[in-house]
């Protein structure tokens, strides 16, 4: 039996009371107008949805409304661009949530960019068991302080009662020192270098799709090494990685830095991560990599015989990115109208509409459509052409721009005579971002898609570079800092203060250090908090 906690219902979630979607698109949902202040609510955990309670839901639901705000509620903004885009959907376990193929083509875009990655760097894929007892994680004495509070016990199995209780994977430093204990002995087998594509339950208090469940996707990197200088090369090559795949496929300027004593995941000795501005302003942690030192090793009694013949302790890293960067992606790029993609992320990267009145035009449209579609698919472009005809062409548009696929082309029956297609960038709304004329020729065709493709990739790039940069406020004082929070932004300035100001600062403010950047400002510096010298900038937000 898996222990229970109380938690937020992604059916409160995603179908909570009154405010409703269109029901024109497939999916329809409910929003609640009135939520806590939190966006949250709790409901016990481990139960599921009454037939009493969906049916009541689909009861509710209602017609032509559109998509929240995104300036007028982020958070139902947010929940409505995942439930009419078809990203995701509620489970029947309280707190869980079923990605839909949609949501699940983004993360497969993820997972094949990193895995060449990584194994371009040397490491091969594995898969350890999600069930680990109880006493590998007391083994670590920090690990097990800070995750106790988030693990999901197994006590019963078969009938009958467990003799040790079991951890449903909170993460695996702790079962990957117990195999690799067996697997490494001598100099020889290092470094020993694994990565894992699997699913972490954490009994989260308070849940919001695809940036907290208690159940979500990962990967997760694993390696050993002879020498701490070849472990810390690791986890900063690593990071380099995340951060080089956020803005190059994902469009997300992140800040790269090393985490602070307080925020350093628990059984490191230094966290790395990559900080994301959200729409909102608020700070996503979205990827880390941790330099465990030897804690793990000396716990587990991870050894090796080195050249000497001398038995020493191995030294480790670990990293990791996750599903939550779906959520990071719609709430980086996406607008009033829904979500907006980055091409290079994208499941479908164009769409093509084809727009006929007559029976006799239908056939000389939807074969130009299907030739444009080909040809675009032979140059390697991922397309959709939407040919059912049980919806308008209108409707068609705004389904499409909703789900945030890059480019549209129409093809109507006056295209079809000039034998030309009418483009329109789904960054640029309205006429500002429609083209007529673009011949169908196949080579051009294909040259112009790719140029816009490129050209909406660095669009949302610089855009987002552009928020980000605008929305950081550099501080020399604790009342500049206070100001710079309440006032939504982030706030960067020189720190060398003790662990008990950085907690002052999170319970005066809600915000904390997201980490010291890679990137430092040259030249003498003061500690906004106590004055003293300080040989580090840090960034201070609310976080995610």
């Amino acid at each position: 039996m898996v222990a229970s906690l109380r938690l937020p219902s992604l059916t409160s979630l995603l179908f909570p009371a009154t405010t409703c979607y269109p029901a024109s698109l497939r999916r329809t949902v409910c929003l609640r107008n009135r939520r806590p202040l939190s966006g949250f609510a709790t409901a016990p955990s481990g139960t599921t949805a009454s037939s009493e309670t969906k049916s009541a839901e689909v009861d509710r639901l209602k017609s032509d409304r559109a998509v929240t705000p995104r300036s007028k509620d982020f958070n139902a903004w947010y929940l409505d661009v995942i439930a009419s885009a078809e990203l995701a959907d509620y489970g029947p376990v309280r707190g869980t949530m079923v990605i839909r193929p949609y949501g699940y083509a983004i993360w497969e875009a993820i997972q094949e960019y990193l895995n060449v990655k990584f194994k371009e760097t040397g490491h091969s894929n594995m898969y350890f068991p999600q069930f680990i007892p109880y006493s590998f994680i007391e083994k670590e004495a920090s690990h097990v302080e800070g995750f106790s509070p988030e693990l999901a016990l197994v006590t019963v199995g078969g009938g009958k009662e467990l003799e040790e209780k079991l951890v449903v994977r909170p993460t695996s430093e702790t079962i990957v020192n117990h195999m690799f204990t067996q697997w490494i002995h001598s100099y020889r087998d290092l470094p020993l270098m694994i990565n894992q594509w699997a699913n972490v339950t954490r009994w989260e208090m308070r849940t919001k799709p695809f940036i907290r469940t208690l159940e979500f996707l990962w990967q997760e990197g694993h390696t050993a090494h002879a020498t701490p200088e070849e472990a810390e090369k690791e986890a900063k090559q690593m990071i380099e990685i995340y951060t080089r795949f956020a803005f190059e496929q994902t469009a997300i300027p992140v800040i790269p830095g090393r985490k602070s004593k307080l925020e350093t995941f628990a059984g490191a000795d230094i966290t790395y991560t990559i900080e994301a501005m959200m729409g909102d302003r608020k700070a996503l942690q979205a990827g880390t990599s941790h330099n465990l030192g030897q804690n793990f090793s000396r716990a587990f009694g991870t050894q090796f015989a080195d050249e000497n013949g001398e038995r020493q302790h191995v030294w480790q890293t670990s990293w990791a990115v996750s599903t939550r960067f779906v959520g990071g992606i719609i709430m980086t790029h996406g607008d009033d109208t829904g979500l907006m993609l980055p091409p290079k992320i994208a499941p479908i990267q164009v769409v093509i509409v084809p727009i006929w009145k007559k029976d006799n035009e239908k056939t000389g449209v939807l074969s130009a459509a299907s030739s444009v579609k080909e040809a675009l698919q032979t140059a390697g472009f991922r397309v959709k052409l939407d040919d059912t005809d049980q919806r308008t062409p209108g409707w068609k548009f705004n389904f499409w721009e909703m789900k945030g696929i890059p480019l549209r082309i129409e093809i109507g029956p006056r295209d079809v005579s000039s034998s030309s297609v009418v483009v329109s960038r789904r960054d640029i709304p309205g006429k500002a971002g429609k083209v007529f004329g673009i011949s169908m020729e196949a080579s051009t065709l294909v040259a112009y898609v790719k140029e816009k493709l490129d050209e909406i990739q660095s669009s949302l790039l610089e855009k987002a570079v552009s928020f980000r940069d605008s929305n950081i406020v550099d501080v020399n004082s604790y009342d500049e800092l206070k100001e710079a929070i309440s006032s939504g932004k982030w706030a960067r300035g020189p720190w060398s203060a003790s662990d008990a100001d950085e907690q002052r600062v999170k319970e005066e403010t809600g915000a904390t250090i997201r980490c010291y950047p890679f990137e430092q400002p040259k030249g003498t510096k003061t500690c906004l908090m106590t004055g003293n010298p300080a040989e580090e900038v840090a960034i201070f937000a609310k976080s995610y």
